[in-house]
C-alpha cells in the first residue's frame, strides 16, 4: 500500500457466494455506494439541523444542498478509511475540500459540526436498515396473505404429522401452513416495533457539548429531518437498537427458514408432497429438480443466528466510546441486512408457487394407518381438533393484516431529502 492509501483494485464482493441476497433490492440498498449516501444524507441533515436551531446561519442550507453534488469514490473511501478506522473521517475531509472550494473555509466548517465519526455512520446504518425492513415488511406481508390463503384452501386436507423424523398422527395441511403464516407474522411484528429506529447525534463523548443546552433541539431537528426517532441520551454504549434490530432480522431468517425446512422435507422425492414451482438445475444429473428457493432460504436462516452473536458480544462496549466493539458490528449487520432481504424476497416467490400433490398426502397418510391398523374414523378426530386451531390463528390473523404496510412508516425514498 502506498502513502497515499491507495491499493490495486483487485476485485470487488458481487455476492458470486451469496446468491440468497445476490441481486436482491436488499443488496442495492446496502451497496457501499447506498451507504456513501447515507453518510452523506447525515452529514447534509445535521447542517440543516444547526440552521434550525439557531446555531448555523440560514445560508448554510444551500451547504447542505451542495453536499448531495460532491463526488466520492467508495472504493477510495475505504481505503483511506483504513488510516482512521473509519470511513467517515476521509469522508468529511473530501466533503470539506469541495465545500471550501465553493463557500469558503469559514462555511466549510459546519461540514460535521460537534458530531462524532461514530454518531454519522450510526445514523446512516439505521437509514439503510429503515429502507432494508421496508422491502422486508413488504415481501413477508404478501407472503402471509398468500400462506393465509393456502391455510383456508387446505384446511381440511388430512396430511400426516411427522415428529423426530418419523410419522407421528394426522394433522392437516391448512394447520401447518397456519404455522407458517404465524411465523411470518410473528417475524413482521418485530419489524414494526422497531419502528422508528434512532438517530445518533452525541458528540464525542456523548455530551454534545458543542451545542451546550441546545443539543436536546438540535438532536430533534437532526433525526426529524432524517425520519429517524431521537434518542433520550447517546447510545454509543448502548446498542439496544441494534440488537433489537439484529433479533428481528434473525426472527425474519426463522419464519422463511421454517417454511423451507418443511418443503425441504416434503420435496423429497420418496415423500413427494410438494414441490417449487421451478426448481433448480443439477450441473451433473439432468433428471434433477432442486427445490433452490427452499434451500437458499435455509442457508440464509442458519448464517443469521451467528451474525447476530457478534453483534450481541459488541453490546458489552466500555465506558463512553467502545475499542473494536462498535467496530465489529458493521459487516455483520449489512451482511444480516442482506440476508433477511434474500429471505424474505424468496419466501414470498416460494409460497407463491407451491404446488402440493394431494395424492401423495393421502399415500403417505395411508401408510401411518395401514401400519397402526386405523380406520377413517381415526383419522377424522385428529383432523377435528386441528381445524379449531386452523380458527384460532387465522381469527389472529385478520388483526395483523396491515401489519406488513405500517402506515409507511419504514419507507425513506433514496431521493428524499434531508
Amino acid at each position: 500500500m502506498s502513502a497515499a492509501g491507495e491499493a490495486p483494485l483487485v476485485g470487488g464482493d458481487f455476492g458470486l457466494l451469496s446468491p440468497v441476497w445476490a441481486g436482491s433490492r436488499a443488496e442495492a440498498m446496502t451497496s457501499d455506494a447506498a451507504l456513501v449516501d447515507a453518510l452523506v444524507l447525515g452529514e447534509a441533515a445535521l447542517i440543516c439541523a444547526l440552521a434550525q436551531a439557531g446555531i448555523a446561519p440560514a445560508s448554510t442550507e444551500a451547504l447542505a444542498a451542495h453536499l448531495g453534488q460532491v463526488p466520492i469514490d467508495p472504493r477510495r473511501l475505504a481505503v483511506e478509511a483504513v488510516a482512521g478506522g473509519n470511513p467517515v473521517i476521509p469522508l468529511v475531509q473530501h466533503l470539506r475540500e469541495s465545500a471550501t472550494a465553493a463557500f469558503g473555509h469559514e462555511t466549510a466548517n459546519w461540514i460535521h459540526h460537534g458530531a462524532t465519526s461514530q454518531d454519522i455512520l450510526d445514523t446512516a446504518m439505521m437509514l439503510l436498515a429503515t429502507d432494508v425492513l421496508a422491502v422486508v415488511a413488504e415481501d413477508l406481508g404478501a407472503a402471509a396473505d398468500r400462506l393465509a390463503e393456502l391455510a383456508v384452501r387446505y384446511r381440511g386436507v388430512p396430511i400426516v404429522a411427522r415428529t423426530l423424523g418419523q410419522q407421528a398422527l394426522p394433522t392437516t395441511l391448512g394447520l401447518r401452513v397456519a404455522g407458517w403464516l404465524t411465523g411470518t407474522r410473528d417475524a413482521l411484528h418485530s419489524i414494526h416495533a422497531l419502528q422508528p429506529l434512532p438517530a445518533s447525534l452525541a458528540g464525542p463523548v456523548g455530551t454534545a457539548h458543542v451545542y451546550g443546552a441546545d443539543g436536546p433541539a438540535v438532536l430533534d431537528a437532526f433525526a426529524g429531518r432524517l425520519s429517524l426517532s431521537a434518542p433520550t441520551l447517546s447510545w454509543h454504549t448502548r446498542r439496544g437498537a441494534v440488537l433489537g434490530l439484529a433479533n428481528a432480522l434473525v426472527m425474519v431468517g426463522a419464519a422463511g427458514g421454517k417454511v423451507a425446512a418443511d418443503v425441504l422435507v416434503m420435496s423429497q422425492t420418496e415423500i413427494g408432497e410438494v414441490r417449487e414451482s421451478s426448481g433448480g438445475a443439477s450441473s451433473s444429473m439432468a433428471h434433477k429438480s432442486n427445490p433452490v428457493r427452499s434451500l437458499l432460504i435455509a442457508s440464509a436462516a442458519r448464517q443469521l443466528p451467528a451474525l447476530a452473536a457478534v453483534i450481541g458480544t459488541s453490546a458489552v462496549a466500555e465506558q463512553e466510546r467502545p475499542a473494536g466493539a462498535w467496530h465489529a458490528e458493521w459487516q455483520p449487520l449489512r451482511t444480516m441486512l442482506r440476508l433477511a432481504g434474500g429471505v424474505a424476497a424468496l419466501t414470498r416467490d416460494l409460497v407463491d408457487g407451491l404446488v402440493f400433490d394431494e395424492d401423495a398426502l393421502a399415500r403417505n397418510l395411508e401408510l401411518l394407518r395401514s401400519a397402526l391398523g386405523e380406520d377413517e374414523t381415526w383419522t377424522d378426530a385428529h383432523l377435528r381438533a386441528a381445524d379449531v386451531w386452523v380458527d384460532r390463528a387465522l381469527e389472529a390473523d385478520q388483526g395483523k393484516v396491515d401489519d406488513h404496510d405500517l402506515d409507511g412508516s419504514l419507507r425513506r425514498g433514496p431521493a428524499d431529502p434531508p
